[in-house]
């Protein structure tokens, strides 16, 4: 484990595999950089990973109050460390993070997105207008599991019954260290509505990649294609939202390597 410290002091602890062109891997939701280590071993055969922990998850630091330009601060010292620029992997809510980092300027050579959580309107019920107050809240009351109640009820739209299933499981306390940075998550999402305009003008190659088993994701990486000025399209049929780093990495490896 290595870190590097941003701009405003916070260390940002990452594991770096491999040799070859630079690819930063960025997570989202209640986890930590363990969830992508998987698919970092796996392009570790032709490429040096950077594979790190979000401010206020895993062993990164938190300084608040948070800022998405905080959080582009972190992931600009990732592209330093890594030489100056550096391909991307944005999966889920580290897409929406991704982007953001593309239409800011950061040096990201090529971009890849899987199932970015843009909502379309009409594909799916709303997130409350006030989701992410409520995380605040929750996250200033120590209330970590009513904070993933909520993310996985009102934005993920997982059935109560899954949910209930999930709370009775061990998984569910070590979620519980990541849930707080569910409110960061909620800031950089705001109301979830797709950056037409940002995603017209990201000029860098760039893949969307979905796996069509929920509509509403597969209608968002839809949008982002027609978005943007010439994107690559895969879907890799049959997946879930959790994907399968053996399916995903050699689409992964294809890409970066063209």
């Amino acid at each position: 484990m290595n870190k590097v410290i941003s701009t405003d002091g916070t260390p940002i602890a990452y594991d770096w595999t491999g040799e070859g062109p630079a690819v930063i891997l960025i997570g989202g939701g209640p986890t930590d950089r363990s969830t992508n280590a998987p698919v970092a071993d796996l392009l570790a055969g032709g490429f040096t990973v950077y594979n790190y922990d979000r401010r206020g998850r895993g062993e990164s630091g938190d300084t608040e109050p948070y800022t998405v330009e905080r959080e582009l601060e972190d992931l600009q010292a990732l592209i330093t460390e890594a030489g100056g620029s550096a391909m991307v992997y944005g999966t889920s809510g580290g897409g929406l993070l991704a982007v953001r980092a593309a239409a800011h300027g950061l040096a990201i050579t090529k971009l890849a997105l899987w199932e970015v959580p843009y909502i379309i309107p009409g594909t799916r019920p709303a997130v409350p207008a006030d989701y992410r107050d409520q995380q605040f809240a929750l996250r200033e009351q120590g209330r970590y599991g009513d904070m993933l109640e909520l993310f996985f009820l009102k934005a993920v739209l997982m059935p109560e019954e899954f949910v209930t299933g999930m709370k009775a499981s061990p998984f569910w306390e070590g979620m519980g260290a990541t849930a707080p940075a569910l409110a960061y998550d909620a800031e950089l999402a705001g109301d979830f509505a797709l950056p037409a305009e940002q995603l017209a003008a990201l000029t860098i190659p760039t893949i969307v990649i979905d796996g069509a088993t929920i509509p509403w994701i597969s209608a968002a990486a839809e949008a982002i294609a027609t978005a943007l000025p010439s994107p690559r399209r895969r879907t890799l049929t049959g997946q879930p939202h959790n994907v399968d780093p053996e399916v995903i990495a050699p689409v992964l490896a294809e890409f970066f390597a063209a």
